[in-house]
């Protein structure tokens, strides 16, 4: 650019860097994408803290990463430039607000969830999110699937789990095997299209630019690795000793942290295993409630994977953790967002210094390519799923389809997908206009 500043702007202190991470945590709709862009745009384009290609290194680095990704490049960048700081401060308030307005909405939806307004306001959110979810399988798919080979393993995921219940995180260790060895016997099958390449495009010189030494905090070496490991193992053990006393919270320790290391491709990828675990077996909630859940999840600001605080907050209601059902839930909520998130800390406080040491030669496996071609097929599953819950509202699974089909809500979950789809319809809108028509239409009738 012609009109690019010639010189780097003056250092971020971690006070400034702290407003603007709250800012960010407040602000970050648009599920990862839209995270990622709106960093993209203020820390690249505006703020110029780091530079196009070191952010895009970044990106790619986070995106091979079990995790949200947009979170965990919060983590990094914050990292880089402020150390261990400025990655919990990062990390932390990403979340938080997210956190604490879930937490609040799962207390008014359990408390009022039975009155009318609600429910028709819930009644045509649903059809919204069969929309959402079968449009995210679209866009992940049409990106990841560039060959036979790489649809053929989503078909056989999606027969996997759909036909023969098969756990999804066998799912994902069979596409990552199928990846390894499709990757020597048919390397150009498994090239990865996917990710972030390099960009040309400058905005001026950055804090951290293109040429810039790695900062001594962020350098590779065997003990720092150690100490961190150490560290953050130590942290999740205490963690699960306060909660011995509490098998359903503890539970949710151990079932939470395994959700942290599979969700690989993004949070669409882990939402059949976590309504696997959190609805199937342990009743933490029902379907219909994971539901309004996910829609509640796209409307807030924060990651999607933050339904997992919705699904705590229910899940400590439910099993009753402690007598009052607002602490009951606020621990199931806590327990839940604690131990999906520390793993976060966890990849980037040790893979960080090992990207930087190796930057410009990171690429993506073919375990990965494999993985996220079976992840097409669970998000597949999902969206049939949530369908049958949402046309088919009295069906069982012995009987699947009896009970009335409700055609208003195919109309409107086939509304939105094309909103969605072909008129890039922004997600809050759409879920807003159901809304609207779900409850306009549950009071005419």
């Amino acid at each position: 650019m012609d009109t690019a500043p010639i010189s780097a702007p003056a250092p971020v202190t971690l006070g400034e860097a702290f407003k603007y991470w709250l800012k960010l945590g407040f602000i970050s709709f648009g599920g990862p994408a839209g995270q990622i862009s709106m960093m993209h745009q203020e820390l690249v384009e505006k703020r110029r803290w780091i530079s196009e290609h070191r952010y895009l290194h970044a990106l790619n680095f986070c995106m091979l990463l079990p995790g949200p990704e947009a979170i965990q490049l919060a983590i990094y960048i914050s990292w880089l430039m402020h150390g261990v700081k400025g990655a919990i401060i990062a990390g932390v308030l990403f979340f938080m607000p997210a956190f604490l307005l879930l937490s609040l909405l799962a207390g008014v939806y359990l408390a009022w969830g039975d009155v009318p307004l609600v429910q028709g306001i819930f009644y045509g959110i649903k059809p919204a999110v069969v929309a959402i979810v079968l449009f995210a399988a679209w866009r992940i798919g049409s990106r990841a699937l560039k060959n036979e080979v790489l649809w053929g393993m989503a078909a056989l995921a999606f027969i996997g789990i759909f036909v023969f219940d098969i756990g999804f995180p066998w799912i994902v260790l069979a596409a990552a095997i199928l990846g390894a060895i499709g990757g020597k016997l048919m390397p150009a099958k498994f090239k990865s299209g996917g990710g972030h390449g390099a960009s040309s495009k400058q905005y001026g010189p950055a804090l951290i630019d293109d040429d810039t030494p790695t900062p001594a905090h962020a350098q590779f070496s065997w003990a720092k690795l150690a100490i961190t490991v150490t560290v953050v193992v130590a942290i999740w053990l205490a963690a699960m000793f306060a909660l011995r006393g509490n098998q359903a919270l503890a539970d949710m320790g151990i079932f939470f942290t395994k959700a942290a290391f599979l969700t690989i491709g993004g949070a669409y990828a882990v939402l059949p295993y976590v309504y696997q675990g959190g609805v199937e077996h342990y009743g933490w909630l029902t379907g219909p409630q994971m539901m309004d859940g996910l829609a509640l999840g796209e409307a807030t600001p924060g990651p999607l994977i933050m339904i997992v605080t919705w699904v705590g907050y229910l899940g400590g209601v439910a099993k009753g953790v402690f007598e009052n059902p607002v602490a009951a839930g606020l621990a199931g909520a806590a327990a839940a967002t604690f131990f999906t998130f520390l793993p976060s800390f966890l990849f980037i406080l040790t893979g960080g210094p090992l990207v930087e040491a190796t930057r410009g030669e990171l690429k993506f496996t073919a375990p990965l390519t494999g993985i996220t071609a079976a992840v097409v097929g669970v998000i597949l599953n999902l969206a049939v799923f949530f369908a049958w819950h949402t046309f088919w509202p009295h069906a069982t699974a012995e009987a699947p389809f009896t009970g009335v089909f409700d055609w208003f809500l195919v109309i409107v979950a086939v509304a939105s997908f094309v909103a969605l789809w072909k008129y890039q319809a922004d997600i809050m809108k759409v879920i807003g206009v159901c809304a609207l028509l779900g409850l306009a239409y549950s009071f005419a009738m």
